[in-house]
């Protein structure tokens, strides 16, 4: 069977493509010509260990890293290489990261009010109405006014969620979104990203959350040394993966299926 013809909206347009990307430190080659399309409404988890390039995948996606080969499409369109016009199309996609980054002296509506009025030059009040449902969305309409210093670690992740949905972005990308958090806060994470899943947002998932891979994810791909060794569907990762260093992979993390 081909798995990419099952694939979610294969038959559309891709939504992101990488074509060869190549990106290096020094020496140290941290992504070596990898080459991958993420669809339409489509979740894409990127597993592996940590160092293996994933992370730089997603920064390199909007431009927070520069590429040194290969190139980047966004609803095929290449990215700008100018940074005035690529902050235009940074605008199209969420970035939430493994830390919060939020503003500690503005409250939680205010964190989230606060990239419609600045960037999009929104009305303030609009804004707010906006930040005040998306709260809500993430099971937070009560903290709307609480501080992050008030806040746990899995509250704090879900007002930087809400910030970047207040973008209304086309694609989220998630830089091990839980990897900071409390054993106890990890699931209403997980919980809030797994509803917008069923919504169609399309999002790229950088995590070690392999439950969560297996069960939300329509596309898994498995990195090692800065490049792609394996991808397709969670079952065939998860239960009959065709390489034996995704088997070692998941078998170091105490995964059985």
């Amino acid at each position: 069977m081909n798995h990419q013809s099952a694939r979610k909206n294969a038959d559309q347009a891709a939504v992101l493509v990488y074509d060869n990307l190549r990106k290096l430190y020094g020496d140290f080659v941290a992504l070596d010509g990898v080459s991958l399309q993420v669809n339409k409404g489509e979740v894409m988890c990127l597993i592996g260990p940590s160092g293996s390039g994933k992370s730089t995948l997603l920064r390199c996606t909007n431009a927070l890293e520069t590429i040194d080969g290969g190139c980047v499409l966004l609803d095929g369109q290449p990215l700008p290489s100018d940074e005035r016009r690529m902050r235009k199309v940074r605008q199209r996609m969420g970035m939430v990261f493994q830390s919060f980054e939020l503003f500690p002296h503005r409250s939680a509506l205010d964190n989230v009010a606060m990239g419609p009025v600045t960037v999009l030059g929104m009305p303030q009040q609009q804004a707010r109405q906006r930040a005040r449902r998306l709260l809500d969305k993430v099971g937070l309409a009560d903290k709307a006014d609480s501080f992050p210093a008030n806040l746990s670690g899995g509250q704090q992740q879900r007002v930087a969620i809400a910030r970047a949905l207040a973008m209304e972005p086309e694609v989220m990308l998630f830089d091990e979104p839980t990897s900071a958090l409390d054993p106890e806060t990890v699931g209403e994470v997980l919980g809030v990203m797994q509803q917008l899943a069923h919504e169609g947002m399309t999002m790229i998932v950088v995590t070690h959350e392999m439950g969560f891979a297996r069960r939300v994810a329509d596309w898994v791909v498995v990195f090692e040394s800065g490049a792609i060794i394996e991808q397709g569907p969670p079952g065939q990762i998860f239960d009959h993966p065709t390489v034996e260093r995704t088997r070692d992979f998941l078998g170091h993390l105490g995964w059985n299926g």
